[in-house]
C-alpha cells in the first residue's frame, strides 16, 4: 500500500496525539457476589434441629432486630417526616453530618436509595458519565439505576491490583468533553468493596485528581464503619474527600432498616426534593431512625470482634485446603472450593443447612459474612460443616472414578 505525503503526515499527527482515554482492558477474575438468583435454601428433604439457632452467613442484611431494639423503637418520636416535623430523624441527620463532617443529612430506606439520590443529585445535565470500579454496587447491584434515573453511562474500571482501584486508573478512564462523548462528571468509589478496604492515601489522591478536575466526588460507604473500625481513620476525615456519601445502616451497623445521605445544604435539600420525586418520602419514620442511631452507638463497637472471627474463619478455610478470592481486610471471606472439588450448591449448603447454617453462593464460589449476630460458636460449626463436607467429597471419588472407569470400557 502506498501512501501519500498529506496521508504520512496525518498518521504521524495521530501517533504523537495524547490518548483520550486509556480503556481498562486487564483481565480481572470473576468474584462471587450474594444475589437473589443463586440463593436455594429450600432443600426440603433436610431434617436440621428446628430448636437450634440458625447462623445466617448470606449478608448483614440478614440481622433481626432484637428485643432491646423495639423497646428503643417504642420510644422514638411519631412525627412526620416529609414535612420535616420528626425529633428522631432530625436527632440522627445531624448526628450522621456530624460525624462526617458535612452539613447536611437524608435519612432514606435503602443503600440503593441514598446511592442513586446522590449520584442523580450531581448529575442533572446529560450527556454525563460516572466513573467507577467494575466491581461496584452502583455499577452492578442497583438494577442499573445510574442510567434509569440519571441518563447517565458508567465508565467501570477493572483494577489491576486486585484490592483497589488507582487514581492513575481513574486519571486514565476519565472522558473528556467533546460532541461524540459523555464526559465525566463524577468519581464514584465504594469502601470497603468486597470486604476489602481502600486505603486513604489513594482516595485522597483521587479526590484532588477529581476536584482538579472539578469532578464530584460520591462515596458508597454501605459499609465505611467496616474501614473506619479496620484503618482507624476518622469518619470525617473519610468524609473531607467527598462531595456525597452513602452510608447503609442496615448492613454491619445492624439497624432494621435505613441509610443515609450526607452532603452540603443545597445538596441535601435538592436530594430530599428527588427523594419525594422518587416516591421515597416517609411518614413516621422515628421509630427507624431512633434504632438506627441506637446501632451506631451499640452495634459499631462490636465490629473489631466480628472482623477477628472472619479472620479466624478465613485461616481454618485456608488450612483445608480451600482459597480465597481476595484477601480478608473485614468481615467478608470469599472462597473459591475448586481445590478442593467442592461445588457451593450440591455439596456445601445442604451440608450446613443440617448444622442450621446458612451461606449463599454457586459452582464453587461463595461469600461468607460476618456480622453481630455470629458467634465463635457459630463460626466453628460452619468451619465444622465444610470439613465434613471435603470428608465426603474425597470418601466418593473413588467410587466416581471407578464409575467412570466402567462407563469408558462400555465404549
Amino acid at each position: 500500500m502506498t501512501f501519500t505525503g498529506k496521508t504520512l503526515m496525518r498518521l504521524t499527527t495521530l501517533r504523537m496525539m495524547p490518548v483520550r482515554r486509556s480503556f481498562s482492558t486487564t483481565g480481572a477474575s470473576r468474584l462471587y457476589i450474594q444475589n437473589n438468583l443463586n440463593n436455594d435454601q429450600t432443600h426440603p428433604s433436610l431434617q436440621a434441629d428446628p430448636n437450634a439457632k440458625v447462623y445466617d452467613f448470606r449478608s448483614d442484611t440478614v440481622t433481626a432486630p432484637t428485643d432491646e431494639m423495639f423497646d428503643v423503637m417504642k420510644a422514638a418520636s411519631r412525627g412526620d417526616d416529609v414535612f420535616q416535623e420528626d425529633r428522631s430523624v432530625k436527632e440522627l441527620e445531624e448526628y450522621m453530618a456530624n460525624l462526617c463532617g458535612h452539613e447536611a443529612a437524608l435519612f432514606c430506606a435503602s443503600g440503593t436509595m441514598t446511592n442513586q439520590l446522590g449520584l442523580r443529585t450531581h448529575l442533572s445535565n446529560p450527556p454525563h458519565s460516572v466513573v467507577c470500579d467494575a466491581r461496584s454496587h452502583v455499577f452492578l447491584w442497583e438494577a442499573g439505576g445510574i442510567a434509569f434515573h440519571s441518563r447517565a453511562s458508567v465508565s467501570p474500571v477493572i483494577c489491576r491490583n486486585g484490592i483497589h482501584v488507582t487514581a492513575d486508573e481513574i486519571e486514565g478512564n476519565l472522558i473528556e468533553a467533546d460532541i461524540h462523548t459523555a464526559p465525566t462528571r463524577v468519581v464514584s468509589l465504594e469502601n470497603t468493596l468486597s470486604g476489602l478496604v481502600m486505603p486513604i492515601d489513594e482516595i485522597r489522591k483521587i479526590s484532588e485528581l477529581a476536584r482538579s478536575r472539578g469532578l464530584a466526588m460520591h462515596l458508597d460507604g454501605a459499609r465505611l464503619w467496616n474501614a473506619h473500625i479496620q484503618s482507624g481513620v476518622p469518619m470525617h476525615e473519610y468524609g473531607a474527600q467527598f462531595d456525597s456519601m452513602s452510608l447503609c445502616l442496615s448492613k454491619g451497623v445492624g439497624a432494621p432498616v435505613g441509610s443515609i445521605l450526607v452532603g452540603d445544604h443545597t445538596f441535601i435539600d435538592r436530594a430530599r426534593h428527588l427523594r419525594k420525586l422518587f416516591g421515597g418520602g416517609w411518614r413516621q419514620v422515628g421509630p427507624l431512625a431512633a434504632v438506627a442511631k441506637h446501632c451506631i452507638e451499640n452495634v459499631v463497637p462490636t465490629m473489631p470482634e466480628t472482623h477477628k472471627l472472619a479472620k479466624y474463619l478465613s485461616d481454618q478455610l485456608t488450612s483445608m485446603g480451600i482459597q480465597l478470592q481476595v484477601p480478608v481486610h473485614t468481615n467478608m471471606v470469599l472462597i473459591d472450593t475448586a481445590s478442593v472439588g467442592l461445588d457451593v450448591q450440591e455439596d456445601l449448603i445442604p451440608t450446613l443447612l443440617r448444622k442450621n447454617i446458612v451461606i449463599g453462593g454457586q459452582r464453587n464460589k461463595s461469600r461468607i459474612v460476618l456480622h453481630h449476630q455470629v458467634d465463635r460458636k457459630g463460626v466453628d460449626t460452619l468451619i465444622e460443616g465444610v470439613r465434613e463436607a471435603i470428608t465426603a467429597r474425597r470418601a466418593a471419588e473413588p467410587e466416581q472414578q471407578q464409575q467412570q472407569q466402567v462407563a469408558a470400557s462400555l465404549y
